[in-house]
């Protein structure tokens, strides 16, 4: 489900809408159907649609209003909206769909093979766009680019209290020259994609590398509360990271790295520089001097100044430093060693993750998905039994990949997102104790450490409910999120992996004691797939079930070899 496509048909005709279906489905698209116009907005809405196929020959109201209420209310930013009418000589109405906002048109009686020509041009172009939107998003923070797109600039702004952190690494230049290029920049990817992850967990914004420093603002392309508080908790957590990597490294006798961190707020200047090669950017003071606290702090520590603290100080521990001298401004000011988070405030009372009420000022999700799956992840890791060889961690993950498009494709929020992630990362937890009810420990295990998380009794209901209907025998799933769970996680019955993920499945039930001749396995799998195994949701069946179904064929065959 790499690359896939939202094609909606807006049609009250079945025979045309078996005939489009039967031309469009492969497993790239996932095909939905509005039978009216004024209902298709709803889906518009809700899902990410690339393409829309459109019969303009349906009575209705407006077909300009209609076009532009889905470009209004589309997801996608580039949708491609495709007239369907009787045929391309019936006058007015396909030049008219060709006027107001359709890109092409398709005719009627259908032609197969020019109907699939022209979807697949526009499918091959909705693809590019994800991509050029995804290379600009990398650029440009998601405030900016939305200015640009409206106005086709953004003009310099003020920003009157912002936070800048710099990061750089001790004794880089010794380094360079001591390590082979092309390994010098793949540690220094491999610890900036780190740091990455992190200031994105608290909702801060990359502005540039130089060399080996790293820089980040807070409070100037986003609306979450408290920079000055998030940029200490992201600060913390690259420190932490580091410090652990320097261990593990001495641990095994390896060269390791070490940082300073700096961290200033002030008034910034932010816009956009260049107009062939854009770069968005901040000026101002407040930089010079959170860059003067980096170069003036010590190995592996954080330097804040005092404007920092004056934002931070009821909920971190700190020491004062003194005065420090700030060259290119000239003159003295107060410095402090950034520490941890007060017991109270943190997680575990350790002082690095952030509690519910940290998050809360920050305007954090309720809900610490990313610590929560650090956790969880780290105990299958470890904690598995050496029989566990197919529902192991990389399952886990394959699964919650599966399963976050799912979600993706069939439009849910962010809480439902987080619900159904939550019960994937934990659906098979309970293997670490057993493989015979499995599931039951695994919901004990999500009571048991989900609260910490923010998680609240409700949504450990949901989660709990998810795990329960992926039991052998469950009843039929009912909700949108036990559904997409079922399907995510038998999602390679209609990939062409299949063979090479159920052998693990065969090799852990003979670990268990249940071992099958070759007939006995085929049998086996046959009789899932055919008499138990279903997919539920309409993208499943329309990306998944034709392969499934091909599948089933080629154990029919396999089965027929071994009876002759």
């Amino acid at each position: 489900m790499e690359n896939y496509i939202n094609l909606l048909i807006i049609n009250n005709d079945k025979k045309t809408q078996g005939g489009l279906k039967e031309v469009l489905s492969d497993e790239t698209t996932n095909i939905l159907f509005s039978e009216s116009y004024e209902n298709c907005i709803e889906t518009i809405i809700k899902k990410e649609i690339g393409i829309v196929i459109i019969d303009i020959d349906q009575n209705t109201t407006s077909i300009e209003e209609l076009f532009k209420a889905i470009k209004s209310k589309s997801r996608t930013k580039n949708i491609y909206i495709i007239s369907l009418t009787e045929n391309k000589y019936s006058g007015i109405k396909s030049v008219k769909g060709l006027s107001e906002g359709a890109i092409d048109y398709i005719t009627k009686p259908l032609n197969p093979n020019l109907i699939k020509a022209k979807i697949d041009v526009y499918k091959s172009l909705y693809f590019k766009d994800l991509k050029i939107n995804q290379l600009l998003n990398n650029i440009f923070p998601d405030k900016v680019l939305t200015e640009l797109n409206q106005n086709g600039k953004f003009p310099p702004k003020r920003i009157e209290n912002g936070a800048v952190l710099f990061t750089d690494f001790v004794n880089f230049s010794q380094k360079s020259k001591e390590i082979k290029p092309i390994n010098l920049l793949e540690q220094l990817e491999y610890y900036f994609n780190q740091f990455e992850v992190i200031i994105a967990r608290y909702k801060l914004e990359k502005i540039k590398t130089i060399g080996d420093s790293f820089m980040v603002i807070g409070g100037v392309t986003e609306t979450n509360q408290n920079p000055a508080i998030r940029a200490c908790l992201a600060a913390i957590e690259i420190r932490d990271f580091m410090i652990n990597e320097k261990l593990i490294a001495k641990a095994l006798k390896k060269d390791f790295w070490e940082i300073r961190i700096g961290i200033h707020m002030g008034p910034l200047v932010a816009g956009i520089i260049g107009t062939t090669k854009m770069s968005f950017d901040v000026w101002g003071d407040t930089v010079n001097i959170a860059s003067r606290a980096e170069q003036i702090s010590d190995r592996n520590q954080i330097t804040i100044t005092e404007n920092i603290l004056k934002n931070i100080f009821d909920f971190f521990q700190v020491e004062n430093r003194g005065e420090m001298e700030i060259k290119k401004s000239g003159g003295d000011i107060n410095m402090y060693f950034l520490d941890k988070l007060k017991d109270e405030f943190s997680l575990y009372h350790e002082g690095e993750i952030p509690n519910h009420t940290v998050r809360k000022k920050c305007d954090l999700s309720p809900i610490d998905i990313d610590h929560m799956r650090i956790d969880i992840l780290n105990k299958l890791k470890t904690l598995l039994p050496e029989e566990v060889v197919y529902h192991t961690i990389s399952h886990t993950l394959n699964v919650e990949k599966v399963a976050l498009k799912l979600a993706q494709i069939e439009g849910l929020n962010e809480e439902e997102t987080q619900i159904l992630q939550t019960a994937v990362l934990y659906h098979d937890a309970g293997y670490i104790v057993t493989n015979i009810n499995n599931e039951v420990f695994a919901i004990q295990l999500a009571k048991n450490n989900l609260p910490k998380y923010g998680y609240d009794s409700s949504q450990i209901d949901r989660i709990s409910e998810i795990i329960s209907y992926t039991k052998k025998g469950a009843e039929t799933p009912k909700s949108i999120l036990q559904k997409i769970m079922q399907d995510a996680d038998h999602d390679y019955f209609g990939r062409a992996d299949y063979l090479e993920i159920a052998s693990k499945l065969r090799l852990e039930l003979e670990n268990y004691g249940n071992k099958m001749s070759e007939k006995e396995w085929i049998l086996y799998q046959l009789d899932y797939l055919e008499n138990i195994h279903q997919y539920y949701t309409e993208t499943s069946k329309n990306i998944r079930l034709k392969n499934k179904n091909n599948l089933i064929d080629e154990l029919k065959r396999m089965l027929l070899k071994i009876n002759e």
